[in-house]
C-alpha cells in the first residue's frame, strides 16, 4: 500500500468516525481484557448528567465512599473489568496467599450477591433468626448479579433499563418457594402488571415490528415494517430476497402442512427433539437458504444460540413458524419425560416487567436484609429509591454485603463429614482476606466452584464443569428522542444479519414515582441484543468460543457497530447517531444464561445422574445455590435453588 492510499484510508476511517459520532464525548469507559484503554469525559451539556466527576473510581473498598453509585456508570458493564481477573487467575492455577484473618465469624457466608445469593440470605434469616450474622460477598461493583440495573439521568429525569434479567417470567408456574418469596417482598404480580404495564402503548401510536435486511447478508439494506400484521407476501414484496425465498417465507408462516405425516404426536415430538430447527427448515420444510439466514438468530433471545443448536421441539413451544399443521399435543413426551421449555408446553408463569427488570427483585431483597440502605416500603417506591451503598457493609449490622470482593477459596475446617465451620478466602483491592462461618452457600457460577473447592469429589467437579453458560450482551443506548422510530412507524426491529440481532424501544411502565417517556420528543432508552455464536459447533463449544470473543472485544468495537447499525436501520427516519446518541452502556455477560438440557447434544439421564443434580450436592458445611444448579435460566430457578441449599445446610 502506498503512503498516499494509506492516508486516504485513514481519512475515510476518520470521516466515518465523525459521521457516526464516535468523536463525540459521551460517557463511556473503554476496557480491553481488564486494562483501561481510554476514559471519555462526561457530557457537559444539560441533556445528560452522568456519573459524578468527583465520585471515587469504582474499585475495592469504594462502596463506603461518598458518590458511589454503580447503576449510573456507562461503558463496559455486566462482567466489568475488575470483576473477573482474580477468579481467572485462580482458574489458571494461581493459589491465593495466606491472607489476613479479619477476625470475623458469621453464621453464614454467601458467595454471590445475585438473586440466588440474596434469596439464600433471606431464607436463612427466615428459618433461623433476624439476628443471624450473614456476610454476602460479590465480585462485582454492584449487587444483583445478572439482574443488573442501568440508570441514566437525562434531561432532569431518571430513565431505567434492565442490563440483565428482563422480568418475572418462566415457562413453568412459580412453585411455593419462589412464589412465596415474591409475595413476601410485596410483589402482587397480576395486580401490579395490570396497574403499571402499558404493553399496547407503542402499537397505540401506530408503531409496529420491523425487519431489517442488511446488504452484507441479503444484498441490500432494507427496513420493512409490519411483521405479524402485514401479510407476508406484501411485507417482503419490495426486498432484496429472491422470489423463491419470498414464497418459502410465505409458505412457512401462513401454510398448514404436516411435515411428519403418519406419526403420532409423541412420535413427532421425539423426532423434533433430535432435529435442530435449522435442519427442520432445511430438510423438512425445504426453504431457501436466504430464509435460513433470516431465521438463524431468531432463537438468540431465549437460548443465546442460533437455530442450528436449538431443537425444533423447543422452538415449537415458543410459537416459531412451521408447525401449524403438525397437530402436536401440549405437554411432555410421555415416553422420555422431556418437556420442551416453552409456554405452549407448560402454560408458563405470570409475568411482570419492572423498568430495571429483575434488578427490582434484587433491590427488594437488599431492602429486606438491610433496610437502612434502601428507603421505602413497597414494590412500587423501590423503583426510584436510591441505594446508600455506604450502609451495605456496617459492623453494627447483622447482615453485611461486601462488593468488589472475589471469593477464591472455600474450605471445610476439618473433615467435611464432621466439620462445624467453613473458611472463606476472598480478594479485595489486591489484598487477600479470610473469614469463618458455620456454613457457606456458593451462589456464583457452577464452573468456578471446583477452583474454590478443589477437595470436591472428582465426579462432582466434572458435573459442575459441565454447566457451560451461554454468553450474551444486553446493550442500553440513551437517545435524545425517538422521532425516527415514530417517522418509520416502528417500535422494535429484528435484524438477522446485523451486529445486534434485535433492538427496540424500552418497555412503557409507570410505577410509583417513575414515568416512562410518552412523547417521541422525550429522551428514551433502547435495548439491543447481541449473541456471539459460531454455527456448526455444538452449543457448549459455541458458548466457549463466544465467551472468548466477548472478553477480547473492546468497547470501541461495540460503539462503532452500534452507531453504524442504528444509522443504517433508522437513517430514513432522520436518525443521526452523531446527534441523537447520548450514552451507551454495554452489559457484557461472558457467563450468561444457565445451561439447560439440550436434546440435540446431551443424553437423557435419570434425574439423580443429571449434571446439575450431581454438581449441587452438599459438601460438609458448603452448599450450592444458583440457576445452574436448577439447569434453568430463570429467576424462579435461582430462588428455588437458594431455598434448597439453605434447607440442606440447616438440616446439617
Amino acid at each position: 500500500m502506498t503512503e498516499e492510499s494509506r492516508e486516504q484510508n485513514i481519512e475515510r476511517s476518520l470521516g466515518m468516525q465523525r459521521d457516526l459520532g464516535e468523536d463525540r464525548p459521551i460517557p463511556r469507559r473503554d476496557f480491553l481484557q481488564g486494562t483501561l484503554v481510554a476514559a471519555a469525559a462526561a457530557l457537559t451539556g444539560p441533556l445528560l448528567k452522568a456519573y459524578a466527576a468527583d465520585a471515587p473510581e469504582v474499585g475495592a473498598g469504594a462502596q463506603g465512599q461518598p458518590g458511589y453509585y454503580p447503576p449510573l456508570l456507562n461503558g463496559m458493564r455486566g462482567s466489568h473489568p475488575g470483576s473477573f481477573e482474580s477468579a481467572h487467575a485462580r482458574r489458571d492455577g494461581s493459589a491465593p496467599d495466606a491472607g489476613a484473618d479479619t477476625g470475623e465469624v458469621y453464621d453464614l457466608v454467601v458467595v454471590g450477591a445475585g438473586i440466588s445469593g440474596l434469596s439464600a440470605a433471606h431464607f436463612y434469616r427466615a428459618q433461623t433468626s433476624n439476628r443471624a450474622r450473614i456476610l454476602i460477598l460479590d465480585n462485582h461493583d454492584d449487587f444483583g448479579g445478572h439482574a443488573k440495573r442501568n440508570e441514566f439521568q437525562i434531561g432532569g429525569r431518571t430513565l431505567l433499563l434492565n442490563g440483565g434479567t428482563l422480568e418475572i417470567d418462566s415457562p413453568r408456574p412459580y412453585d411455593a418457594a419462589a412464589a412465596g418469596l415474591i409475595k413476601n417482598l410485596g410483589i402482587d404480580v397480576v395486580a401490579l402488571r395490570k396497574k403499571v404495564e402499558h404493553r399496547n402503548f407503542y402499537s397505540g401510536l401506530g408503531l409496529q415490528r420491523g425487519l431489517f435486511l442488511d446488504k452484507e447478508t441479503f444484498g441490500a439494506d432494507k427496513l420493512v415494517v409490519g411483521v405479524g400484521v402485514v401479510p407476508a407476501a406484501k411485507l417482503l414484496a419490495d426486498t432484496p430476497l429472491s422470489e423463491r425465498a419470498r414464497l418459502d417465507y410465505v409458505r412457512l408462516n401462513e401454510g398448514s402442512v404436516d411435515y411428519l405425516p403418519g406419526l403420532t404426536s409423541d412420535e413427532k415430538k421425539l423426532r423434533l427433539s433430535k432435529l435442530s430447527y435449522r435442519d427442520f427448515l432445511r430438510d423438512l420444510v425445504k426453504v431457501d437458504a436466504a430464509v435460513l439466514a433470516l431465521y438463524q438468530p431468531r432463537s438468540h433471545g431465549e437460548w443465546a444460540v442460533g437455530i442450528d443448536a436449538v431443537s425444533a421441539l423447543d422452538v415449537w413451544a415458543f410459537d416459531f413458524p412451521g408447525f401449524n399443521g403438525m397437530k402436536l399435543a401440549p405437554g411432555a413426551i410421555s415416553r422420555m419425560g422431556y418437556t420442551p421449555s416453552g409456554y405452549a408446553a407448560t402454560g408458563g408463569s405470570e409475568t411482570l416487567h419492572f423498568p430495571d427488570g429483575n434488578a427490582t427483585i434484587a433491590r427488594l431483597l437488599v431492602r429486606s436484609l438491610l433496610p437502612g440502605a434502601l428507603p421505602g416500603r413497597s414494590a412500587e417506591d423501590i423503583v426510584t429509591a436510591r441505594v446508600d451503598y455506604s450502609r451495605l457493609d456496617r459492623p453494627d449490622s447483622p447482615v453485611r454485603l461486601r462488593l468488589n470482593s472475589t471469593a477464591v477459596r472455600a474450605v471445610n475446617i476439618g473433615d467435611p463429614a464432621t466439620a462445624r465451620e467453613v473458611a472463606v478466602t476472598y480478594i479485595r483491592d489486591g489484598k487477600t482476606f479470610n473469614v469463618r462461618a458455620r456454613g457457606c452457600v456458593l451462589a456464583g457460577y457452577n464452573a468456578m466452584i471446583p477452583y474454590l473447592c478443589p477437595e470436591l469429589p472428582e465426579k462432582q467437579q466434572a458435573a459442575l464443569h459441565a454447566a457451560v453458560k451461554s454468553p450474551l450482551v444486553y446493550t442500553s443506548v440513551a437517545l435524545r428522542n425517538w422521532q425516527a422510530f415514530k417517522q418509520l412507524g416502528v417500535a422494535d426491529v429484528y435484524a438477522p444479519g446485523s451486529y445486534h440481532s434485535s433492538f427496540g424501544l424500552n418497555s412503557n411502565v409507570d410505577i410509583g414515582g417513575y414515568r416512562s417517556p410518552s412523547s417521541p420528543d422525550d429522551p428514551i432508552l433502547i435495548r439491543m441484543l447481541r449473541v456471539p455464536t459460531q454455527p456448526g459447533l455444538t452449543e457448549h463449544e459455541q458458548n466457549k468460543a463466544g465467551r472468548t470473543e466477548l472478553l477480547a472485544t473492546p468497547f470501541a468495537t461495540f460503539e462503532r457497530n452500534i452507531r453504524d447499525q442504528l444509522a443504517r436501520t433508522l437513517g430514513a427516519g432522520g436518525f443521526d447517531p452523531a446527534r441523537d446518541i447520548a450514552a451507551i452502556t454495554v452489559n457484557r455477560w461472558p457467563h450468561g444464561y444457565a445451561a439447560e438440557f439440550n436434546p440435540l447434544f446431551e443424553p437423557e439421564l435419570p434425574q439423580a445422574e443429571q449434571p446439575q443434580v450431581v454438581g449441587r450436592a452438599k459438601f460438609g458445611r458448603i452448599t450450592i445455590a444458583n440457576s445452574d444448579a436448577g439447569a434453568a435460566a430463570y429467576t424462579d430457578s435461582a430462588i428455588d435453588q437458594a431455598h434448597r441449599a439453605v434447607g440442606e445446610l440447616l438440616r446439617g
